[in-house]
Parts: C-alpha cells; sequence; structure tokens
C-alpha cells in the first residue's frame, strides 16, 4: 500500500510522491475513459449488427476517440451572452472533482491504495453525491429551459436513487462488519458476497446505473427530448468535463462493485492465489464494465414518471427486505 512507504511526517517528500502518484492515476483514468468509450462504441456496433469505429487507428479505429478529444480540445469555447458566467465557467469544474476524488479511497490491490480510511464506503458515498451539484448549477446558469429540465430532473433522479443505492450495502456492512473497503474484501476470503448478498447486488446494480445517468435511465440528457439535457449550451472542454465525470464514475463504480461483491483482488479458488491480484481485479472490472456497456446497447429509456416511481415502489422496499433478511441470517448463522 503506497501510504505504507511513508511513515515520515507530511512534508514536501510526501506531497511530491502523491502528486505524482496522483497524476499517473490521473493519466491511467484518461486512457480508461478514452477506450472505454471506443469499446462502448464496438460493444454497441456489435450488437446491433453495425460497425463500430473502424477508420482511424486501423481496421479497430484505436485511434477514433483520441481524435474526438482532440477535436473538442479544440473547439471554440462558447459562453452564452445571457448565462450566469461565473456560475456557468465553475459547474464543470464542481462536477468532475468528486469524481476523481472518490478513487482515493480504491483499493485496486492489497499494495495500492492512496488513503486507507476506516469509512471508505461511506466516503465514497458521501464525495460522490456532491457531483449534482455540478449538474443542476450547470443547467441553471445555462440561462436556458432544456438545460434547466435536465438539470432538474438529474437533481430528482440521483437523490432519488442514492438511497437504495446506499440501503443495498448495507447487507455487505452487516456481514463484513465495516465500513473499510480492505476489509470488506478480506471478508470475502472464503466466499464473495454475490453468493450471500444477490439480492443487494441487483439492487446496487440498478441504482448505479441511474446514479450513472445511463440507459435506461439517461433521462437527464436525453437527447430526443431535452437536446442533451443539462449541458445542452456546453462546448469544448467544459462540455468534455461533464462527459469526462460520468466516465470517470463508471470506473469508480465499476471498482466499488468488484470490490464489494467481487471479492477485489482475491482469487476466486485457493489455488489460484499465485496470479497476482491486480490481474483478477481487472478481470472482474472488464466483466462489470461490459454490463453496463451491454445495457446501453438493448434497453430503451423509461419514461420519467415510471423512473421514479420504480425507485421508491421497488428498489427501496427490495432493498430494506435485503436488510433485514440479512440481519436474520447472520443472527441465526453468522
Amino acid at each position: 500500500m503506497i501510504q505504507e512507504m511513508l511513515q515520515s511526517s507530511p512534508g514536501w517528500f510526501n506531497f511530491i510522491f502523491f502528486f505524482i502518484f496522483g497524476l499517473v492515476l490521473l493519466l491511467v483514468v484518461l486512457g480508461f475513459v478514452t477506450y472505454s468509450i471506443l469499446a462502448e462504441r464496438k460493444v454497441m456496433g456489435y450488437i446491433q449488427l453495425r460497425h463500430g469505429p473502424n477508420q482511424l487507428g486501423g481496421r479497430f479505429g484505436l485511434l477514433q476517440t483520441v481524435a474526438d478529444v482532440l477535436k473538442l480540445l479544440l473547439k471554440e469555447d462558447i459562453i452564452p451572452k445571457m448565462a450566469d458566467r461565473p456560475m456557468f465557467i465553475l459547474a464543470p469544474v464542481i462536477a468532475f472533482a468528486p469524481s476523481f476524488m472518490v478513487l482515493a479511497t480504491i483499493p485496486f490491490t492489497d499494495r495500492f491504495q492512496f488513503a486507507d480510511l476506516g469509512v471508505g464506503l461511506l466516503y465514497y458515498v458521501a464525495v460522490s453525491g456532491l457531483t449534482v451539484f455540478g449538474i443542476l448549477l450547470g443547467g441553471w446558469a445555462s440561462n436556458n429551459k432544456y438545460s434547466l429540465l435536465g438539470g432538474a430532473r438529474a437533481t430528482a433522479q440521483m437523490i432519488s436513487y442514492e438511497i437504495p443505492l446506499v440501503m443495498s450495502v448495507l447487507g455487505v456492512i452487516l456481514l463484513s462488519g465495516s465500513l473499510n473497503l480492505n476489509d470488506i474484501v478480506h471478508a470475502q476470503k472464503h466466499g464473495w458476497f454475490i453468493l450471500l448478498q444477490p439480492i443487494g447486488f441487483i439492487v446496487f446494480l440498478i441504482a448505479s446505473t441511474a446514479e450513472l445517468s445511463r440507459t435506461p435511465f439517461d433521462l437527464p440528457e436525453s437527447e430526443s427530448e431535452l437536446v442533451a439535457g443539462y449541458h445542452t449550451e456546453y462546448t469544448g472542454f467544459r462540455w468534455a468535463f461533464f462527459m469526462l465525470a460520468e466516465y470517470v464514475y463508471l470506473f469508480a463504480m465499476t471498482a466499488l462493485i468488484t470490490i464489494l461483491f467481487f471479492g477485489g483482488w482475491m482469487a476466486p479458488f485457493g489455488f489460484l492465489d499465485f496470479i497476482p491480484g491486480a490481474v483478477w481485479f481487472s478481470l472482474k472490472f472488464c466483466v462489470i464494465l461490459f454490463l453496463y456497456l451491454w445495457f446501453r446497447s438493448t434497453f430503451p429509456r423509461m419514461r420519467a414518471d415510471k423512473l421514479m416511481e420504480f425507485a421508491w415502489k421497488i428498489l427501496m422496499p427490495v432493498a430494506l427486505a435485503n436488510i433485514m433478511l440479512t440481519a436474520i441470517i447472520k443472527s441465526l448463522f453468522f
């Protein structure tokens, strides 16, 4: 673990060390965002029987997303005349910053983690909830009715689905007895929590999809209704910040599911322990990521009223029932 390498009191060495590793993590995340978009286009292309990017960068289009990023960075930065200029500029930063902050507490292996917090899971939930302020602020500051509608939808959706999201992991917390993500992984040494918490996993997967505003819960930015929603008036790199936040959260949420329900870096069987933990984490991560890409390629968008009813009338009771069932099982068998 990185922080074990720094036993001295905080100083310039600590600052420089963590700053450099923070930059390395940012580059890794940017690489993930670049090629997860390409993977998403490819998966959608294969599922929908059409070609994905296949021109720039060879037959697999490996440089297509790189070219798209360069195009965004070179585009003109337009700020509407009637927009609230300071808030308009600040909103993408508020939306993106929490998405990168939550990565600090994710243990990718037993030796690679930036901050081993005793309440790492609580930290993740609390910090990730701040992004909704950036989205609402961007919609309001644009002085555009479509943007405001998209921001309002995003706020209502993210607040509503965050409740079943948190409730779905209470079963994991009951079984592991800790909010520390490392402890949760070690508690799965003799069996992944997906086996003990299948209901919690399903609720978490559905609620996390809504939190990420991905199909079928992409109401905040539904192009056919709101002309892209809360970021309608954004262009160039400011628009890219909103998209970057979305895909960084996809990275973080996929990593979190790997930790909470699939044993993190641990091998599925003891005799496979000779394979490095980073390999197991990456394999599980890719399988879960494919689920999110698969959902976007197949499901139709839900109606706004049905989306809210689903959160409060179905996911909430199911999550509550899962907590009660877990408590009974723990008291009887553990």
